[in-house]
């Protein structure tokens, strides 16, 4: 049996098990994101290992393109659940040890990035302290 299932998702639902979301439709089809859309599908595991390991997964499959292959559409593309599905399970599915080493990277990686936006964030707040603070004093 899977350690996952991929639905899709209806708003006002509410999931008991570990669980995020994966967008469906536009240029950003198979980003995983955490707080559904009305264009997504979600993935349901059965432990929040399991979840956090296909949210990575998911992260870097999306930022490598490799939803981009299976968009249909002229208008709007979109992915559809078996193209979807097919895509994690292949890259699931591959060597245990491997993967596991490349989830880990891609998780510290995003952590870094967070840090970097909170600084980021805080710098700008400073400078933004620094001219009221200087002009407050000329005016």
């Amino acid at each position: 049996m899977s350690s996952f299932e991929i639905k899709t998702h209806q708003i006002g639902r509410t999931y008991s098990n570990p669980h995020f979301f994966i967008l469906n439709k536009g240029q950003n089809s198979g980003k995983p994101l955490e707080q559904p859309c009305p264009n997504c599908f979600v993935i349901i595991t059965t432990s929040e290992e399991v979840k956090n390991n296909l949210y990575h997964l998911t992260m870097m499959l999306q930022l490598g393109q490799y939803f981009s292959y299976c968009l249909k559409g002229s208008v709007i593309p979109f992915i559809t659940k078996n193209d979807c599905s097919k895509i994690i399970n292949k890259a699931f599915n591959m060597n245990n040890l491997i993967l596991k080493k490349q989830l880990k990277t891609m998780q510290i990686l995003n952590q870094k990035e967070a840090e970097y936006l909170f600084l980021l964030q805080k710098i700008q707040q400073l400078k933004l302290a620094y001219i009221k603070g200087a002009f407050k004093k000329m005016i």
